[in-house]
């Protein structure tokens, strides 16, 4: 499965899905802001400020947007090339209305981190590097380059040097940390989003090739008959053509089935993916069913069943969802694909439990991801030899993710595990030495026979022919 089938957008592309509008209403509300702090510093609190020129700035804004919403649709998305001059110019014009209201002796200069924290969130880590480097100047500057504050008496509003320094260290610190935590925050958000994406698309085609199995079990069902009728009238022709030229009604006979065939194959897409047989099936048969596209890759898988001979009657009977089947395929898969020649798949149940347990003879997780298996996109650094072996393979964990979402949103609860002894040399290893799959579901979840999952068969259904 590709990435555009994923649909895992890259950080450029995201950048595309911020809103022209979204930008043009924030700006406006600063704008507003900007302006009652202005009014409110020179009416109420009658400081001495260059309110023109402050003015002339808040009016650059005020230009900006009225260009941009003359010029451009309201439903247009911007570029990431469009959202990081847009950030730019809303840093670098708070940065000049600061320097004109007292750089870091005015309070307000707290709100440079916004830009910042935008660009983190929205843009690549190249232009959040960009902007985060051009916000720290930019307070270093204001630091020493500014214009001083005045109150009406003339009194200049200034704080101590030491402060001045504080503010500028707290405002580094802070557009360093909320920048790196709101693009991990973030990177986390979009990983998870993209992966459960992959689990959506995974579990319909899924259900696509279970309602494919319906057709083909109805196929198989309703076609016996009418095939078998082909079969024995066109042996009773071969068998009678030389003493009987005269086969008219055996000859109707086959085509009338022919054209028996016909309905039934027009009629079975409405009736078999309805089949109520099929949504259930023994605990084997369905792990059987999940393994079926790995048995041909080279490894030997070996199924075995926790209960013995004369117990196999009790074999549960489970609900055959889609999301179940996939999340053992993805089990199983990750088993053969690590795998040196086998895999093991056991069955086991009891009255409150049952438990599939997927182990190999491989080398098991590594270590330092035994507490991360599940998380989706996690790229391991692979060495040169499981390179050359396996160069398909590009371990974003995303399958692993599928499988452990899809599962426990059946009710299961998964472990993981390896069965290699570390205290043990190569040669003195169990068999089932690599890594170690255990799912494990309250019986009640997915035994058909439950009474919350109990479906009745109901009457045959008539095929409409």
């Amino acid at each position: 499965m590709s990435d555009m089938q994923l649909g895992v957008l890259k950080g450029r592309e995201r950048g595309n899905w911020v809103r022209l509008r979204t930008i043009i209403l924030l700006r406006w509300a600063a704008v507003v802001g900007q302006l009652i702090a202005l009014f409110v510093a020179q009416e109420a609190y009658k400081l001495q400020i260059e309110l023109g020129l402050c003015l002339l700035v808040v009016s650059v804004s005020v230009m900006g947007n009225l260009i941009a919403m003359i010029i451009f649709p309201e439903n247009k998305r911007l570029s990431e090339t469009e959202n990081l001059l847009m950030v730019l110019f809303d840093l670098l014009q708070l940065a000049l209305l600061l320097y004109l209201t007292g750089g870091l002796h005015n309070p307000f200069y707290i709100l440079i981190l916004g830009p910042v924290t935008v660009s983190a969130l929205v843009l690549t880590l190249r232009s959040t590097v960009f902007l985060g480097i051009t916000a720290i100047l930019a307070v270093t500057l204001l630091a020493e380059f500014h214009i001083p504050l005045r109150t009406e008496q003339d009194l200049l509003l200034e704080v101590p040097d030491i402060f001045v320094f504080g503010n500028w260290v707290a405002i580094t610190i802070a557009v360093v940390f909320l920048s790196f935590y709101s693009r991990r925050v973030t990177q986390e958000m979009h990983s998870m989003s993209d992966a459960l994406q992959a689990t959506q698309m995974a579990l319909a085609r899924e259900q696509k090739l279970t309602d494919l199995g319906g057709v083909v079990a109805a196929a198989a069902h309703e076609l016996g008959t009418p095939l078998a009728t082909i079969k024995l009238t066109s042996a009773e022709l071969i068998e009678e053509l030389d003493a009987f030229p005269e086969l008219q009604d055996d000859a109707r006979l086959i085509r009338e089935q022919a054209d028996r065939c016909r309905d039934i194959l027009r009629s079975m897409g409405r009736a078999g993916k309805d089949d109520l047989m099929l949504r259930q099936a023994p605990l084997g048969t369905v792990v059987r069913e999940a393994a079926a596209p790995h048995m041909n890759r080279g490894k030997d898988i070996h199924f075995q069943d926790g209960m013995t001979h004369e117990d196999s009657q009790s074999q549960p009977m489970v609900l055959r969802r889609p999301d179940l089947v996939h999340g053992l395929r993805n089990l199983i898969q990750n088993g053969v694909d690590f795998a040196r020649a086998n895999v093991w798949v056991e069955t086991r149940w009891d009255d409150e439990t049952v438990s599939v347990r997927i182990m190999d003879d491989g080398m098991g997780y590594p270590a330092n991801i035994m507490g991360r298996i599940g998380d989706p996109f996690m790229r391991l650094r692979r060495s040169e030899p499981e390179r050359a072996s396996r160069p398909e393979y590009e371990g974003m964990g995303l399958g692993l993710f599928i499988a452990k979402t899809l599962l426990e949103r059946s009710g299961a609860e998964l472990s993981f595990a390896n069965g290699r002894d570390p205290y043990l040399a190569s040669t003195e290893q169990p068999q089932k030495c690599g890594a170690i799959v255990e799912v494990v579901w309250p019986r009640a979840k997915i035994d058909a026979r439950h009474a919350a999952n109990a479906t009745p068969m109901g009457q045959n259904r008539l095929l409409d022919i």
